[in-house]
């Protein structure tokens, strides 16, 4: 009975051995914190929001998702094939389409979370939509443009933020940082007392306190007050107090966002937000989005927005010559 026991308990060993040499952990900073330095991409075709097709249905089968990224990768190929150069002018009066597929990087795969296909980031509520209250809800920029009299390009003031390399557009530097169409890549560097995420587009910086309080509602920032603390293995950053000519989906000054970043494997982080502002949303919602780390070696480059550019003046010159034309 020994010697079988003894059999049964190495063939045991040599079978689970093995399986815990496979193990994952948690790498972690000398401070014994999880490790979440690096660089890292959001780029997915997955959209924020649920497109309504697919109502409640969360998630896609392996063989959906394959045949959604092999129709995104066949799409890029298409756009990318050489222009017409005996093609029409445009005859439909849209300026606004100003990029081809060259500058594009909205990535071609399907965002997976814990082996889930994900028809959508929005997790909470149920239908993967963003539940806006009724009636229109403006950032203050907005507003000004809709006073008597005031147009949308009477200044630099009335433009947005992107326009005018203040902010990202679409939120990518956030919060909540959102996959935009490129320069999708954020770098993480942290310490005991701070929390870095230096954005890509706009060269965009934030800067987490960590075990802090956030600051008086009076001391608004670009991207918000930010403050960290560490529930387990998870970072959990509240961010409120908005600059606030920065609103997201006309947000008001009661915005509060809560991220959580919590890394679980070597190649991903699975970045988590809430929105929380009832004059804005009916209820708060959560979104998840994937952030996958960069090969080695990969490097983030200057993001020079409009150095060099004379888009901004270009802009506000031609609404001048439109206005002497009237």
């Amino acid at each position: 009975m020994k010697h079988q026991l003894l059999g049964i308990s190495v063939a045991t060993l040599l079978i689970s051995g093995p399986a815990f040499s496979n193990e994952w952990t948690v790498p972690r900073t000398p401070d014994g914190k999880p490790d979440l330095q690096g660089i890292w991409s959001n780029a997915t075709q997955t959209p924020l929001e649920r497109p309504e097709e697919f109502g409640d249905k969360g998630f896609l089968t392996e063989q959906e998702a394959l045949e959604r990224e092999r129709m995104a990768q066949s799409r890029l190929e298409q756009a990318d094939q050489p222009s017409d150069p005996d093609r029409a002018p445009p005859a439909d009066g849209n300026t606004d389409a100003g990029y081809n597929t060259f500058w594009l990087d909205r990535g071609t795969n399907v965002a997976i979370i814990n082996g889930e296909y994900r028809t959508s980031l929005i997790i909470d509520p149920p239908n993967g939509r963003i539940p806006m209250t009724e009636g229109d809800p403006q950032g203050l920029a907005a507003q000004w443009r809709r006073q008597p009299g005031v147009g949308p390009f009477d200044g630099p003031e009335l433009r947005p933020l992107g326009e005018r390399c203040l902010l990202s557009f679409s939120s990518s530097s956030g919060p909540p940082m959102l996959p935009v169409m490129y320069n999708n890549n954020y770098q993480i560097v942290q310490t005991p007392e701070y929390v870095m995420i230096l954005v890509e587009m706009v060269h965009d910086a934030r800067i987490i306190r960590i075990d802090d309080e956030n600051l008086s509602e009076h001391r608004v920032k670009w991207m918000g007050d930010s403050v960290g603390r560490w529930d387990g293995d998870t970072l959990v950053v509240t961010t409120k107090n908005f600059h606030p000519q920065q609103s997201y989906r006309g947000a008001s000054e009661s915005l509060t966002v809560t991220e959580r970043f919590t890394r679980v494997s070597d190649d991903q982080i699975v970045y988590n937000f809430t929105m929380d502002d009832p004059a804005v949303f009916t209820t708060s919602w959560t979104a998840e989005v994937p952030m996958r780390a960069r090969p080695d070696g990969d490097k983030m480059y200057e993001y020079a927005c409009h150095e060099g550019n004379y888009a901004l003046p270009g802009i506000l010159a031609g609404a001048r010559i439109q206005e002497l034309d009237q």
